[in-house]
């Protein structure tokens, strides 16, 4: 199999992404059947490259786009208050292991002077979007609140992503249960503990 780097596909903004390589996923697919000891040909297993060729291409599919385009579609309120979405689901691909980690993601803001506003849905897509991508819940995090914070121009962002890892789950120290909390916060939640503190126990509020 070549080492060669993935094709190279570019946007109408002058992006560049990678392009997903079914066939290249699919041998991929068949060789590591082999090395674990099952024969690739056998009844079961026939179809099996291709549909973890399919399905990978949609768990990746946040690498073939910019996720935070989503929030481009903006629209200007005289709004300066939080506007806060707790509780949405998600899932994503620990890079570390290649076996999913999935949570709620609870994501805050504070529009800036400029008065842009998202759809809520636009939250929701965005932790979609950055999830489908090989990843660390760290990054994750912190890819949502930086992309709120450039996009949206907002004064302050808070995000908190709670998570179960099947790397900790089903392999290793196998704690299923496991939440593993990450946070980010940026502009006014980072200086103004108050805030914060008011942020934070709205997304906990009734739990």
């Amino acid at each position: 199999m070549s080492d060669s780097p993935q094709p190279i596909d570019t946007d109408d903004t002058g992006n560049s992404f990678p392009t997903f390589d079914r066939e290249r996923a699919e041998a991929a697919v068949r060789e590591l059947l082999f090395a674990v000891g099952e024969n690739p040909d056998r009844e079961g297993l026939k179809d099996t490259p291709a549909r973890v060729a399919r399905a990978y291409e949609e768990i990746f599919a946040g690498l073939y786009t910019d996720p935070t385009e989503v929030l481009n579609k903006t629209f200007s309120e005289d709004h300066r208050e939080l506007v806060l979405v707790r509780d949405i689901p998600f899932y994503s691909t620990c890079e570390h292991h290649l076996v999913p980690f999935f949570g709620h993601a609870h994501i805050g803001y504070i529009p800036g002077q400029s008065g842009k506003v998202t759809g809520l849905s636009k939250l929701a897509r965005l932790i979609d979007g950055l999830g489908k991508r090989p990843q660390v819940q760290e990054r994750l995090t912190s890819q949502v609140a930086d992309a709120l914070m450039e996009r949206l121009e907002a004064t302050a962002v808070i995000v908190v992503i709670e998570a179960e890892h099947l790397c900790m789950a089903m392999r290793g120290i196998r704690k299923p249960g496991a939440n593993t909390v990450t946070s980010a916060v940026r502009g006014g939640f980072r200086t103004n503990a108050s805030s914060r503190a008011e942020a934070m126990a709205l997304i906990q509020r009734g739990r």
